[in-house]
């Protein structure tokens, strides 16, 4: 749980943005290219727009936030996007005369809360190796925070890998119209993360306190050949070819991690 300053008497609504933005990564191998053709094949229903909208729908019910409009779109040859806008409270037609609730498409919204996801399924063309990239971000305005969802998130996707970012901009002003840069408590994005994830990932930080900006990257402490595997076991291969894919696979996370490859 975000943990809340103590209560700021604030002149006016909140105007701090709380931004979390982080990509996850599914590394597999398949042995074939029909395979690989599968695996993206079977990417893309797994995580079609309509698979994509209810988690992030889902994503705005554990936030306490309002939808406002969605769109969404599957796209070809692969890949799926969908942007949900949202709010703190719900929307009023003040105009109205029972002041009814309305849910069309308010773009000035856009740049304040949002939750948007963008999936990239791609194979490499010669060595077997394919990967799963899906990016999120959350941004929030006023006392919601993204931050309630992120174990859900990591939950919902095959993630081998996580890199996240978080980020507070902005101030808001109190009564006596002192500025406040972040109005809840944070040493680490770990902070947030349930028990069962944490004993699941190896975990690195770089936080920039005095900017209020927060990183964190993580990577599964164990690896099972088989987990990896597309359509095939272990067992069916020769050991010189367990050990090449197993070192195909060792190596592709360890530069999807580190963010750059590895020197031949």
């Amino acid at each position: 749980m975000v943990k809340p300053l103590p209560r700021l008497r604030l002149q006016g609504f909140n105007n701090l943005t709380k931004a979390l933005s982080f990509n996850i990564y599914d590394v597999c191998y398949a042995v074939s290219e029909e395979q690989r053709q599968r695996y993206i094949e079977y990417i893309d229903e797994a995580y079609n727009a309509e698979r994509l909208t209810q988690i992030l729908t889902d994503v705005a019910e554990i936030i306490g936030a309002n939808i406002l409009n969605v769109a969404r779109q599957d796209y070809d040859p692969q890949g799926a996007s969908v942007t949900i806008l949202i709010s703190e409270e719900p929307v009023i037609d003040k105009k109205a005369a029972g002041k009814e609730l309305i849910s069309d498409a308010v773009v000035a919204h856009l740049d304040k809360s949002h939750i948007t996801v963008h999936t990239y399924p791609e194979t490499h063309p010669h060595n077997g190796i394919a990967t799963f990239r899906a990016d999120i971000d959350v941004a929030t305005c006023g006392v919601i925070s993204p931050l309630k969802a992120l174990n859900y998130l990591i939950e919902s996707f095959e993630s081998d890998i996580v890199v996240m970012d978080y980020r507070v901009r902005g101030f808001t002003r109190d009564v006596k119209g002192k500025k406040h840069y972040i109005d809840h408590k944070i040493n680490s994005i770990q902070d947030f993360l349930s028990k069962p994830i944490k004993n699941k990932y190896e975990m690195i930080d770089v936080n920039v306190y005095q900017e209020n900006l927060f990183h964190t990257k993580m990577h599964l402490k164990e690896f099972d050949l088989d987990t990896y595997l597309f359509e095939e076991k272990a067992k069916n291969l020769g050991f010189k070819d367990r050990l090449r894919i197993e070192s195909q696979l060792k190596r592709e996370i360890v530069e999807l991690f580190n963010g750059h490859n590895l020197a031949d």
